[in-house]
């Protein structure tokens, strides 16, 4: 054994846990799912929907192991190409700390022992865990190599967490929910292709397609404005009266609005400015906004 090699240690281990399950990430799920379910328990009567801290733990480990497991699959799959871009080259399989067969196991384990703990919430958690870690893995993954619509799949496991959370909390899926997947799925779009913008150079050396045209031109930035309507939209809908047990207050509304707002402000300078930094902000503004527009709608349900 070489003096110089790396020691095998805890740190190193949960270093490596961490980068291979994309930790940060995985939180914001875990979050996502932990807003849907606050607002979906105890809204129907039944005493099943009534809030369980076990159920909500359940909730939160099972939907860590479940993107921590599309990650880690992920990462196996394009070790290769990982190792080309600057932001990937230094994870744990890319960079060959951990070999493809032990992030292989890591990423099965988690992903038994979160559908594990899924069905022990609700079959139907459970399923959608699973069609996450399928369409992630199997159609998203392999398509960022061929197409743009790649985000289109894309978007679609990314929007199941905050649904999923009413989904657990309800054991149903309707309108509600419905209405919380339309809210995370549209918001991918305009996330995605800052993130695809900024980050453009990189992408081009492994050949990904991540910007709808596949160029950072006037459609892509026009295509991100209008995600970023269609994400006001959607966000306003539970003030309609048409989303069931879903709804907010016209005082939640009024700061929902000004929040979507504030999305196409960010989007439109992107438009207009078509910089790196512009959609460095753009995606910034992004995360800040999901995350704000589920606190309010959570804190608009216990204070109204």
């Amino acid at each position: 054994m070489s003096a110089t090699a790396t020691p095998f240690t805890f740190k190193k281990i949960a270093f490596d846990f961490k980068e291979i399950t994309k930790a940060g990430l995985a939180i914001s799920v875990v979050f996502s799912s932990i807003a849907g379910y606050l607002l979906g328990f105890g809204t129907d009567g039944n005493p099943e929907s009534a809030f369980s801290w076990i159920k909500l733990f359940m909730l939160a480990v099972g939907g860590y192991c479940m993107v921590g497991a599309s990650n880690a699959f992920n990462q196996v799959i394009e070790k290769d190409l990982d190792a080309l871009m600057d932001r990937t080259k230094n994870r744990p399989v890319a960079s060959g700390r951990m070999s493809p067969n032990q992030a292989l196991f890591v990423a099965s384990l988690l992903t038994i022992i979160g559908l594990i703990l899924l069905y022990n919430v609700n079959q139907k958690s459970a399923m959608f865990g699973a069609i996450s870690i399928f369409l992630y893995t199997s159609v998203y993954t392999p398509l960022k190599l061929y197409t743009p619509l790649s985000v289109f799949v894309g978007a679609f496991p990314g929007a199941i967490p905050f649904m999923l959370g009413w989904v657990a909390a309800t054991n149903n899926f309707g309108i509600e929910a419905g209405t919380l997947f339309l809210i995370q799925f549209f918001w991918q779009f305009p996330h995605f292709w800052a993130i695809g913008w900024f980050l453009y150079d990189d992408y081009e050396k492994a050949g990904f397609f991540m910007l709808p045209t596949g160029k950072k031109d006037t459609s892509t930035a026009l295509q991100t404005i209008l995600y970023s309507v269609w994400l006001l939209v959607a966000s306003m809908l539970p003030c309609l009266g048409y989303t069931g047990r879903l709804f907010i207050s016209p005082v939640a509304a009024v700061i929902v609005f000004l929040l979507g707002l504030w999305m196409i402000f960010y989007a439109v300078k992107l438009y207009q400015l078509r910089t790196a930094k512009a959609a460095r902000t753009l995606m910034l503004v992004s995360v800040s906004y999901i995350s704000l527009l589920q606190l309010v709608y959570i804190l608009d349900k216990f204070l109204r």
